[in-house]
């Protein structure tokens, strides 16, 4: 049987199998969730009922005392010197605003060829076509070249301190290995992530003097030098780190102002105390270090200023690693078989969003980032295609038989 008509006969299964999962939910403890302990119980079952022989749990307390969980998967494939890893995660971001949404964000609504519900697209999409691409192999009695793994992970939104961070050190990978990470992309599938940017957020505390809004002369007000000080920061940030580097959408680095803390409660008080925070994506060529300098000589002619307290806590840093080299196995292996499977002639790029492929980067692995969907992860009325579900897990399922020795993809 062909790998695509064995999908295809999944279809009714995997959009099953994609609302149930969207029902669990796992939104990230660190933005108020509970966790993806529930969530994983529910893949570990798929997994078993699939075949798998070896499926390995790795849990770690949180500093919420919430189990985060990690699942880590092996299929046997012919040659046993190494394996092909395909990492997704389990946590998603919170629903936000529910009057933006027209379904309910963990109902997983189907309608019209797509699937509505936070977590559709980031990252269920990806992790049940990764799945159900070893499904099919098996379905159509097809054994996969090497080994494959599956690295199926808690945290990712966060910083994946309790994710990928946590086992990749337990877990003995050969030198041989190669990592796809579908967990990014655009809508025709034809760009291929080989390189992010470095990611930095910060939170930014004033302490001022609260006052009577009459009498702002008695106080000092924290709201108003947050706002001078943004303005400044952000324009000085973006005229000294001002380089474009064409490989990344936008090709510039980038220094946003995004959450902000309630300060008062009423109109008529000059509030002493501003909390905010800043998202910055930095292009690798520039140093974080550097970056982080310039900001604390911000910050400390502010307090020179306006004589108050100004502290900076940095809440994640991610540095850019060397990207994933356009010519390498990984990335030649996903352009052939898309070629052949879908005829797509995709080009490399590089984004500024953060995935597990800059940790395992950093760990001196091959690591592609790829999957066919819409710009829609963690906005209201998230939704996946399920069409480019099962098109991808046509493709998954293509580059885990097909061998790099052979001269064609036996279809």
């Amino acid at each position: 049987m062909l790998i695509e008509d064995s999908v295809k006969e999944m279809e009714y299964e995997i959009i099953e199998a994609m609302i149930k999962l969207i029902k669990i939910k796992a939104v990230n403890p660190a933005s108020g969730g509970s966790g993806e302990l529930y969530r994983a119980e529910f893949i570990d079952e798929i997994l078993k009922n699939i075949g798998f022989k070896t499926i390995d749990r790795f849990d770690v307390m949180d500093d919420k005392n919430v189990v985060r969980p990690n699942i880590v998967a092996k299929y046997g494939g012919k040659n046993q010197s190494r394996t092909i890893w395909f990492v997704a995660h389990m946590d998603t971001v919170p629903e936000g605003d529910l009057a933006l949404w027209e379904t309910e964000p963990f109902e997983a609504v189907y309608k019209e060829g797509k699937i509505y519900g936070r977590g559709t697209v980031d990252n269920g999409q990806g992790l049940l076509s990764i799945i159900y691409a070893i499904k099919a192999l098996k379905k159509s009695g097809f054994v996969p070249a090497y080994n494959i793994g599956l690295l199926i992970v808690s945290d990712e939104e966060m910083g994946s301190r309790y994710g990928l961070e946590y086992i990749k050190d337990k877990i003995n990978f050969n030198k041989n290995d190669i990592f796809y990470v579908p967990d990014s992309g655009v809508w025709d599938g034809t760009e291929i992530e080989i390189a992010e940017k470095s990611i930095l957020w910060f939170r930014i505390t004033i302490k001022g003097m609260q006052s009577h809004g009459s009498r702002p002369d008695l106080g000092i007000n924290a709201n108003r030098i947050c706002i001078e000080l943004s303005h400044e920061l952000i324009d000085t940030l973006y005229m000294k780190y001002s380089s474009k580097n064409l490989l990344f959408t936008p090709p510039t680095s980038t220094f946003e102002p995004t959450k902000r803390e309630s300060n008062v409660y009423n109109v008529n008080t000059i509030p002493g105390i501003d909390i905010s925070y800043f998202d910055c994506r930095i292009l690798p060529e520039y140093n974080v270090n550097e970056v982080i300098s310039v900001i604390r000589e911000m910050l400390k002619k502010y307090e020179d200023l306006y004589h108050v307290d100004i502290k900076m806590d940095l809440l994640q840093r991610n540095d850019a690693t060397e990207p994933t080299s356009e010519e390498s196995e990984a990335v030649q292996k996903l352009m052939k078989v898309l070629k052949r499977t879908r005829n797509l002639s995709p080009k490399v790029v590089g984004i500024g969003g953060g995935t597990c492929a800059a940790i395992i980067r950093r760990m001196g692995y091959q690591a592609v980032v790829w999957s066919t969907i819409d710009a829609v992860e963690h906005s209201p009325n998230e939704y996946c295609k399920v069409a480019n579900l099962i098109n991808d897990t046509i493709t998954f399922a293509y580059i885990m038989l097909w061998d790099k020795t052979m001269p064609d993809i036996d279809r």
